[in-house]
């Protein structure tokens, strides 16, 4: 019989169906997921155009912009104080490993110097290429790069505004080209995936905007996204490169993560939830606020003990936890996220070791907090004090435990 150690840890101190396909990772893309579980950490970072409007980066939708007038947006995203080097210390600084960072959102602006848009950050008064600024920091620094990109737009025509749900109110009136779209999207890819060195990531979002109601759980969507051709493509060009959809359903053939959007796996409090959990490696995001781009009127900033206790109760179901920040439009990231992160950072640096590397799923989570597991030790995390007031019950444990001890650790 095994023998294995248990240190304790007291923290609350502190469109059409998907075409058939068959997909086989490869050697490197195995070790990427391995590598991926073990970070365990990371930085979403929503920022663009939108962010001078200091509304969140649905704010093209929600006050229904024509494309027209958006489009003037262009002329004042100057983002003179943006630093690569700072962000990317802001996420060591907080603990973090990789970065997923937004290279276009819903509104198609992109944020690197594409060549198959004018739409795009090096036609602004600012010129420069952020993502290429940003590649080199992370590959510089060792931290992982993730590329966040949208399916959906609400800017360009040859997109299907037609059949899908949001964007209506910007205007577009020429008829859609749905070969043409998906051509752009392929070709933005390559550039992605051609001229900014290892990608560690493509992180999709917005299949869900042409499902026929939010209740479809399954992948008929109204379009065909050509998934098994982007998929194949995204792997021929950088086979270690993980591939994940925020689609709100199960995992398909060709991806490579499970990605869980303001919910633990398996957690549907937001309604974005309710798919079942898959063996894939898993990553939960969440905001530091309520929004994601750039608000100027939220203030609801999340504690730092509330993160904490995200990444743990993440960590013991064997997730990574994504978390976010809108940098503001000149560039830099409000000192309320990076106070906030330096706190987290710095129990990291305490605690570091009963989440990094670590694997979760041991048992389902109890009243008192979760379990995580590494090289036969078993870190309990007591996030609440139990029901029982004086013991905690450790179910299904089989191995025989040789010790027992308490971290020394920075309390939250």
């Amino acid at each position: 019989m095994k023998k294995t150690a248990i240190i304790f840890l007291w923290s609350c101190l502190l469109g059409v169906a998907m075409q058939a396909q068959t997909y086989t990772p490869t050697k490197e893309n195995l070790e990427s997921r391995t590598a991926f579980q073990d970070m365990k950490l990371g930085m979403f970072i929503h920022w663009g155009a939108s962010s001078v409007l200091g509304n969140g980066e649905w704010v093209m939708n929600n006050r229904n912009i024509g494309v027209n007038e958006y489009s003037r947006l262009i002329h004042f995203f100057n983002p003179q104080n943006f630093d690569a080097k700072k962000w990317v210390a802001t996420a060591k600084a907080g603990g973090m490993k990789y970065i997923t960072f937004i290279t276009r959102h819903h509104d198609s602006f992109s944020n690197w110097d594409t060549q198959q848009s004018d739409w795009k950050i090096t036609n602004t008064p600012y010129g420069k290429d952020a993502l290429k600024q940003l590649a080199d920091e992370c590959h510089k620094e060792g931290i992982k790069l993730f590329c966040y990109y949208s399916l959906l737009d609400w800017y360009r025509s040859d997109y299907q505004y037609e059949t899908g749900k949001t964007g209506k109110g910007t205007g577009r009136t020429a008829k859609s080209d749905w070969e043409s779209y998906i051509r752009f999207m392929k070709a933005q890819l390559t550039e992605l995936l051609t001229n900014y060195g290892k990608i560690d990531g493509i992180w999709f979002d917005g299949h869900w905007d042409q499902l026929d109601n939010d209740k479809d759980k399954t992948l008929q969507s109204k379009v065909n996204w050509h998934y098994d051709e982007i998929y194949k493509l995204i792997h021929s060009l950088q086979p270690q490169c993980l591939i994940s959809n925020n689609h709100h359903l199960a995992p398909i053939p060709g991806e490579d993560f499970q990605a869980f959007e303001k919910d633990l796996p398996g957690g549907n409090t937001t309604g974005f939830g309710g798919q079942s959990v898959s063996q894939l490696p898993l990553e939960t995001c969440e905001t530091m606020n309520d929004s994601w781009g750039f608000n100027i009127t939220d203030k609801n900033y999340k504690s730092t003990k509330s993160l904490i206790h995200y990444l743990v109760n993440a960590a013991g179901l064997n997730a990574n936890f994504l978390l976010n920040v809108g940098p503001m439009p000149d560039g830099t990231i409000q000192p309320e996220f990076v106070s906030t992160l330096k706190e987290l950072g710095d129990w990291m640096k305490k605690n570091g070791e009963t989440i990094y590397g670590t694997r979760g799923g041991v048992m389902p989570p109890q009243d008192w907090g979760t379990l995580t597991t590494k090289e036969k030790k078993w870190y309990v995390h007591i996030t609440k004090e139990p029901l029982s007031k004086t013991s905690i019950l450790l179910p299904n444990l089989k191995n025989k435990i040789k010790n027992a001890c308490y971290l020394k650790l920075k309390k939250y």
